[in-house]
């Protein structure tokens, strides 16, 4: 009997030993800060984001005109319209954000912090007042709220509490959150750091696996 508890008791003390091992690891990264700058047309995620914000729009245009006037010199010359379009916003974001998304993150006991570097937040801000400028003068409601849609995102927060998804890619070093409608945050991170943003999420959310 004495034998029996002293194996019990000698099992409870390593449950325990792993417990505190793993709560002492995940005290010692409470809180993580990097910066990363991310190619904008190799990143699957982003290119997957750019892809229904502009690709499905142009899409549903393109099949129109295809559906209407086929053939037809007008339907060429918005054919031709729509590419050149696309051509120069691939120009644009090339020179204006040499071809990469810069953003800075920040993990702690609050939430996930997403949001732009101060040099590209800078950029951002003045063409979203431009936008939204351009949208007052020439009467376009929806260009002006895209402005203010557009500024209103260089940063965001999620708290741990209202994340209802997080999904993992380690291959990619991303790490997806959903929170609200819309709050919805990537996580880029570095190939030395993505273990430990993982493992930082996993612990702020234990939530999301006792639902």
């Amino acid at each position: 009997m004495t034998k029996r508890n002293n194996e019990t008791q000698k099992l409870d003390g390593n449950r325990n030993n792993k417990t505190n091992s793993k709560a002492e690891g995940i005290a010692s990264i409470q809180r993580m800060e990097w910066k990363i700058n991310v190619p904008i047309f190799r990143d699957p995620t982003i290119l997957k984001q750019l892809g229904l914000a502009i690709g499905l729009p142009f899409g549903l245009v393109i099949l129109i005109i295809a559906l209407v006037s086929w053939g037809s010199r007008d339907s060429l010359y918005a054919l031709g319209l729509i590419a050149g379009l696309m051509v120069l916003s691939w120009l644009f974001i090339m020179v204006v954000y040499r071809g990469r998304y810069e953003a800075e993150f920040i993990l702690d006991q609050k939430g996930a912090l997403c949001r732009t570097q101060l040099e590209q937040a800078g950029k951002n801000r003045i063409i979203n007042g431009l936008t939204v400028a351009l949208g007052i003068f020439s009467r376009t409601p929806a260009a002006a709220g895209a402005g203010l849609l557009a500024q209103s995102r260089q940063s965001m927060m999620i708290p741990w509490k209202r994340i209802t998804k997080a999904r993992y890619r380690p291959k990619n070093r991303t790490i997806l959150l959903r929170g609200g409608w819309t709050e919805n945050i990537a996580l880029f991170c570095t190939e030395e750091n993505y273990s430990k943003a993982e493992e930082l999420v996993l612990a702020m959310t234990t939530h999301l696996r006792e639902n």
